[in-house]
């Protein structure tokens, strides 16, 4: 039964982050292809679509290449996935950390909006990130 039901969640994970990546890589293409199309110069769009995209690509090739490796979890591995999954979670604070200090560097230092586009985009997907490791990681501690 545990081993069942861990599957499931992390099933329903993988699958949630699946979900916010391909809208992550579909909603940065749009929004680049729409910045080609009006020829507007918007470093700041044109920076966050950019990351917003690339960050979604990697996300799905992550969600895939977990999916692909799914199988019942004994304790021990169970215990792994919640230590890796502590430390994607605390990657994930980091990486918002990253995105804010690129972004108020770059508006403070120079008043230049590409990277405080591309540090929201930052922001953006490690936030989501975190959200939806956060949520995860509360559904393992009420199976464990």
């Amino acid at each position: 039964m545990f081993s069942d039901s861990l599957l499931q969640l992390e099933r329903n994970h993988l699958l949630s982050i699946a979900i916010w990546a391909h809208a992550s890589v579909l909603a940065g293409t749009i929004l680049l292809v729409w910045l080609a199309r009006r020829g507007d110069r918007s470093p700041l769009l044109f920076h966050f679509a950019v990351q917003t995209a690339a960050w979604g690509a990697c996300a799905v090739a992550f969600a895939a290449l977990r999916w692909h490796g799914l199988e019942l979890r004994d304790l021990a591995a169970a215990t792994r996935l919640d230590h890796q999954l502590w430390l994607a979670t605390g990657l994930d604070l980091g990486a918002i950390g990253v995105g804010v200090t690129l972004a108020i560097t770059a508006w403070r230092l120079d008043r230049r909006v590409g990277p405080v586009g591309a540090g929201l985009g930052i922001i953006l997907q490690g936030a989501a990130l975190a959200v939806l490791d956060a949520r995860f990681l509360a559904q393992l501690q009420g199976l464990v």
